[in-house]
């Protein structure tokens, strides 16, 4: 399976005041710190290398997850440094401890989905990249993405169209040479990274149906909360 970069750096202002004193990795969820929960499920998937990319209050991950033995499974770090690079400049950041083919994961979901399956798309597709998409019609959050006949058309974040019905579910993979257009110690959003992929026909998606959960806010955190205490009884 290929390794997982996993997007853990950004300062969740939403999550104020939790997020003040702990990375929202570290809020526990279930008993304990989410990234845990995380973890054992990528161990669970298939995965056995992860790259944390971490900013604001990394450290403090890095000091409980460790070398990520405990969960089976090979962690290494990548920091942001005195700039935020933002989620496209991190990943750009972190190519050197990955391979050329990779998984993007935010540090803040849980996705009920089989690696697995979307690697082998993934490869069959002969893309540069692959996301994952949902059919949402703005109920989680603001739709993102156009998906017609199984085809990614276009991901666009900023200018949300109104035959956009899908968004993105939150697990991609890219090639690293998708990076090779933006500058190093750049700041930039992965999300322009996809949609300049899906402008040039690059992107491909993987429709799955069941619904994503997410600790990026506080409704989210509740139900998140609810779903892995319920898994977890199973």
């Amino acid at each position: 399976m290929l390794p997982v970069a996993i997007l853990a750096g950004g300062l969740a202002t939403r999550l104020r005041p939790i997020t003040e004193t702990i990375p929202k990795a570290l809020i526990e969820i279930a008993g304990e710190p989410f990234i845990f929960h995380q973890l054992r499920y990528l161990k669970q998937q298939g995965i056995s290398s992860v790259v944390l990319c971490i900013g604001y209050l990394g450290e403090m991950i890095q000091s409980v997850v460790g070398d990520g033995s405990h969960f089976g499974l090979e962690v290494h770090y990548s920091l942001d440094g005195p700039k935020l690079l933002g989620t496209g400049g991190a990943i750009k950041a972190a190519l050197p401890l990955l391979e050329p083919n990779f998984y993007i994961f935010y540090g803040d979901s849980y996705l009920p989905i089989q690696f697995e399956p979307v690697e082998k798309a993934y490869f069959l597709s002969k893309k540069l990249g692959l996301m994952t998409v949902l059919k949402n019609n703005n109920q989680w959050d603001k739709s993102n993405v156009i998906y017609e006949n199984g085809t990614l058309l276009e991901y666009n974040k900023e200018v949300v169209k109104s035959h956009m019905h899908y968004i993105d579910y939150g697990l991609g993979i890219l090639n690293a040479e998708v990076f090779q257009g933006y500058r190093n110690e750049d700041s930039f959003d992965l999300s322009r990274v996809y949609n300049d992929l899906s402008l040039k026909n690059q992107l491909f998606g993987y429709e799955v149906s069941e619904r994503f959960y997410e600790i990026g806010s506080h409704q989210g955190i509740v139900e998140t909360e609810q779903y892995l205490q319920q898994k977890e009884e199973k």
